[in-house]
Parts: C-alpha cells; sequence; structure tokens
C-alpha cells in the first residue's frame, strides 16, 4: 500500500512541478519536484529499484541548486 501511495504521489507531483514550471511559478515549481524525487526515491528504494535512487538523488541537487541559485 506505502508503495503505491509514494509510487502515485511522485506521479501527480511531477505533474504539478511541471504546470508551475510552464507558468512560470517559482519557486513552488522547485518544491513541488523535489517533493515528487523524495517520492520517487523512497519509491525506489523500497522496491530496490536502484536507477530510481540514483536518478532522483542527481534530481534533488539539480533542485536544490535552482532554489539555492
Amino acid at each position: 500500500m506505502i508503495n503505491s501511495v509514494l509510487k502515485w504521489s511522485g506521479c501527480f507531483l511531477v505533474i504539478a512541478g511541471a504546470i508551475c514550471t510552464s507558468y512560470r511559478i517559482d519557486p513552488l515549481n522547485i518544491i513541488l519536484l523535489n517533493m515528487a524525487s523524495i517520492c520517487y526515491l523512497s519509491w525506489g528504494y523500497r522496491i530496490k529499484e536502484w536507477n530510481q535512487v540514483v536518478v532522483n538523488v542527481v534530481l534533488i541537487v539539480i533542485y536544490i541548486i535552482g532554489l539555492i541559485g
């Protein structure tokens, strides 16, 4: 159950982040995309899908740099 919640929450957060990016709603887009990455990172770790873990760690770092910079 928790895996499904993490996976679908990540999906909806990515869509919301993309919408905010297209309308240039900053920094909400970065926050939503970070939240999505955290969901997918947690889900990837729980199901032992290491490519998801690596991709989302890198995305979180990129988003944080974008938020600070």
